[in-house]
C-alpha cells in the first residue's frame, strides 16, 4: 500500500532530524573530548617588581639581571613581565632582601654577603675567602646539600633563593699605594664586604661596605684607600683605574662569587610547579651565561687596563697571603658559631670543601700546574 504525501514528508523530516541530532551529539562529544585533552587555561599576566644591587645596563651584573628578566618573559609566553629597578631607585642597593621580605618588591638580584647583618651564614652563599671556585660552588649548591640549607636560611625572611650568576675568580683589589707587607694593611680603609672584610679587619685594616655606585666617588674623595670590586671586565666599566693604579691579584677573598635570585616565598608558593621549574631553569641558565661572559671578557679588559690606562699589575706577597689564609680560618670558624643554623651551614660547607680540595688537587690544579708545558 502506497504512502500518502504527508507520511512521506514526515518520514523524511524525522530522518533528517535524526541525522541532525546525531551530528549534534557527536559534535558535543568531540567538543567535550577536545576540552579534556586541551592544556589548562593559561593564567593571567603577572607584573613583577625586581630590585637589584647594580646600576641598569652595568656590564655583567646589571645586564645579567636584565637577561634573566627577558628570558623568563620569553619562555613564559609573556605571562611574566618584570620591571627592573636599579640599586637606589626603589630601595637602597644593599637592601634588596629587605625589599622582598617586606613586600616592596617581588624579586631581587644581588649578592648574599650584603645580608650578613641578618645571618653570617649568608656569606657562604656568595663567597668565602680561600673557599669555593665557581664550579665547586655549583657542586655544593646542587649536589652537596647547599640548596636545602639556603632555602632554610632565606626562608626565615620570606625568600626562595636561586643561583643566578657567577663572576668567577675575582681580583684582589685596587690600591692607591702599593701594599708590599702586612704593615701596609694597618689602618687601611678598604671597601670590601662579607667575610673578606672580616679578614682585612683581622689584618689591621678597616673594612667598609659600599654600594657599587658609591665606590669610585669614595676612592676619589679619599674616604677609602683601596677597594675590591670584581675583575677587569667590571672594574674597567666602573672606572676605578682613574683613581688607583695599583691592581692586585689573586682575589683570595672571592674565588668564585655566586650571585643570587631571591623570589618572594609567598609568590613562589602560589605558582604551579611548572612555573616554579621555569623560574629555576631561567636562573640556572643565567648562572652559566654570566660565568662564561666574565671568563670571555676579563682577559681583554685586563689588557686594556694595562696598555691604555697605565695600570700596574701586582701579585700579593706570600707573607700577605699566608697571613690572610690564617685569618680566614679564624674568621670562618667564628662565623660558624654565630647561631645554630649558621653552624649547620658552615659544617656542610667545610665538609664539602675538603672533598673539593681532594679532587681539585688531582684534576684542575694538577692540570693547571702543567698546562704551560704545552706552550
Amino acid at each position: 500500500m502506497s504512502e500518502g504525501p504527508h507520511k512521506t514528508n514526515r518520514r523524511k523530516f524525522l530522518t533528517l532530524a535524526g541525522v541532525s541530532l546525531t551530528g549534534a551529539a557527536l559534535s558535543a562529544c568531540r567538543s567535550e573530548q577536545e576540552t579534556r585533552a586541551a592544556p589548562a587555561v593559561i593564567g593571567k599576566t603577572r607584573h613583577l617588581k625586581r630590585v637589584m644591587s647594580w646600576p641598569k645596563n652595568f656590564p655583567g651584573l646589571g645586564t645579567g639581571a636584565e637577561r634573566f628578566a627577558r628570558r623568563l618573559e620569553t619562555v613564559s609566553g609573556g605571562r611574566f613581565k618584570i620591571r627592573l629597578f636599579a640599586g637606589g631607585e626603589l630601595v637602597g642597593a644593599l637592601q634588596c632582601l629587605d625589599a622582598v621580605e617586606q613586600g616592596t618588591a617581588d624579586l631581587y638580584h644581588s649578592a648574599e654577603y650584603y645580608y650578613v647583618g641578618k645571618s653570617k651564614a649568608f656569606s657562604l652563599f656568595a663567597a668565602v675567602p680561600f673557599g669555593f671556585r665557581a664550579d665547586e660552588m655549583d657542586a655544593w649548591i646542587q649536589h652537596g646539600g647547599g640548596q636545602a640549607l639556603w632555602d632554610e636560611l632565606a626562608g626565615q625572611f620570606g625568600v626562595k633563593p636561586f643561583p643566578c650568576g657567577n663572576t668567577g675568580s675575582q681580583m684582589g683589589g685596587w690600591f692607591r699605594k702599593p701594599v708590599t707587607s702586612l704593615d701596609d694593611f694597618k689602618g687601611l680603609n678598604m671597601r670590601i664586604p662579607g667575610l673578606g672584610g672580616d679578614v682585612i679587619k683581622a689584618l689591621g685594616g678597616n673594612p667598609v661596605t659600599l654600594a657599587p655606585t658609591d665606590i669610585l666617588t669614595s676612592l676619589q674623595s679619599g674616604a677609602i684607600d683601596a677597594t675590591e670590586w670584581v675583575g677587569p671586565y667590571n672594574d674597567l666599566a666602573l672606572g676605578l683605574y682613574k683613581v688607583a693604579k695599583h691592581y692586585y691579584y689573586p682575589g683570595f677573598h672571592e674565588p668564585g662569587t655566586m650571585l643570587s635570585l631571591g623570589v618572594s616565598r609567598k609568590l613562589y608558593d602560589s605558582l604551579p610547579k611548572s612555573d616554579q621549574q621555569m623560574i629555576a631553569a631561567c636562573a640556572l641558565a643565567e648562572n652559566n651565561h654570566m660565568l662564561a661572559e666574565f671568563n670571555a671578557r676579563n682577559a681583554q679588559a685586563l689588557q686594556q687596563l694595562i696598555d691604555k690606562h697605565g695600570v700596574e699589575l701586582h701579585q700579593f706577597s706570600d707573607d700577605i697571603l699566608k697571613a690572610a689564609a690564617l685569618a680566614s680560618q679564624e674568621v670562618i670558624a667564628a662565623a660558624g658559631e654565630a647561631d645554630p643554623l649558621a653552624k649547620k651551614v658552615f659544617d656542610s660547607y667545610s665538609k664539602f670543601r675538603q672533598l673539593a680540595l681532594t679532587w681539585s688537587k688531582m684534576s684542575d690544579q694538577a692540570f693547571m700546574n702543567k698546562r704551560e708545558l704545552g706552550g
